[in-house]
């Protein structure tokens, strides 16, 4: 792990993936590793009803309908879509399912504008056709083709940012769970093994690029994921990653406790004025996620320990919001000093604490940036 700039789920929590399905004794469907009772302990984490000899930490954070729907639909022949807005955690989800399933998260092909059909069934080693012609030796599988032929699940991330011809390609996968090679004249049938499912992503805000046809969403089951609003599970969330973050960065750094809720607030307060807002120029162009406070937050941390005193401080918490909000110049400058000055100024009066030094944090990332 110390060789990867970020390791997969399975291999960051191999020991425990690897003492979960010592003790399971639940039934798995297809080749799981891991009973679904147990890939949902091992993603929202244990009780103390579970009667465990060890606590297994929470990794995702969010309603455990969700988990246990998404589940339930890999125990099917249907795939799974996680559709929701920007930083609401649906490719660690899906990281997580896959990791817990099959012990491989890393077969994702990812969807954009230039995402072929090769990219979902099949390529050629040109160099290998040229010196031995067309075989099953010298083609290339695509990563769901690979998920196909072991059992286990592709991953196919922004469904929505790859095309119409892309997608219907999938459709065939989802139907049918084989791949033709119509170049070979034997053995140019790839028949997907038990256990092979697809966790796709798609952003809601993307709706309009490339809209899904109503023949592929009937290939999935549809969760959707709401962005965190509850106080206290965005302060989990955003806890549980710093503690990630800092160990990642081997970085000791006292985060305070009120500085954390001064970020939490100041994010709930441009979401409820974003709702508020007439038309989208008096929204931030950011989604405003709790994976926006998190980068926020790193940004600080980052700051502070190698420009800093390696300590947290309000104006350094403040600059990092600004920067990391203000996309566009001026509008986004506009709405940030809009709310410095209508609401996070009189809070600095009235409530006192850490939040005047924040209030003149963001005064003068604001003037920088002007």
């Amino acid at each position: 792990m110390s060789d990867m700039l970020r390791a997969p789920a399975e291999t960051k929590y191999a020991e425990e993936l690897d003492w979960l399905e010592s003790i399971d004794t639940g039934p798995k469907p297809f080749s799981w590793r891991l009973s679904p009772r147990m890939v949902r302990l091992f993603i929202l984490g244990s009780e103390r009803a579970d009667g465990l000899d060890r606590e297994v930490p929470q990794k995702w954070f969010g309603d455990r309908s969700f988990v246990e729907r998404a589940i339930v639909t890999l125990a099917s022949d249907r795939g799974l879509l996680l559709i929701g807005d920007p930083g609401t955690g649906k490719s660690w989800l899906a990281e997580l399912l896959a990791a817990a399933i099959c012990r491989n998260s890393t077969l994702v092909v990812q969807g954009t504008a230039g995402t072929t059909e090769d990219h979902i069934k099949y390529s050629w080693n040109v160099s290998a056709v040229i010196a031995n012609g067309q075989s099953r030796a010298s083609m290339i599988p695509s990563p769901i083709m690979t998920a196909m032929e072991q059992g286990v699940i592709g991953r196919f991330e922004e469904l929505t940012r790859s095309t119409s011809d892309v997608q219907d390609a999938l459709i065939s996968i989802l139907s049918e769970k084989y791949v033709s090679i119509p170049e070979l004249d034997d053995d140019n049938i790839v028949f997907a093994k038990p256990g092979f499912s697809i966790i796709a992503t798609a952003n809601s805000r993307d709706r309009g690029v490339n809209d899904l046809s109503s023949a592929l969403k009937r290939r999935f089951n549809f969760v959707r994921i709401p962005v965190v609003t509850n106080k206290k599970s965005e302060a989990e969330i955003v806890r549980f990653r710093t503690v990630e973050l800092l160990r990642r960065h081997q970085i000791e750094l006292d985060v305070p406790p009120t500085l954390l809720d001064i970020l939490l607030q100041s994010f709930a307060d441009l979401r409820a004025a974003a709702a508020s807002a007439g038309s989208d120029d008096e929204k931030l162009e950011s989604a405003l996620s709790t994976a926006e406070q998190i980068g926020v937050l790193e940004d600080a941390i980052l700051h502070s320990n190698f420009f800093g005193d390696r300590s947290l401080q309000p104006q350094t918490l403040a600059g990092s919001l600004v920067g990391s909000l203000a996309r566009r110049t001026p509008e986004d400058l506009a709405i940030l000093n809009k709310y410095w000055h209508g609401v996070v100024e009189p809070r600095s009066k009235a409530e006192g604490g850490l939040w005047p030094q924040f209030l003149e944090g963001g005064r003068e990332a604001i003037k920088t940036l002007s």
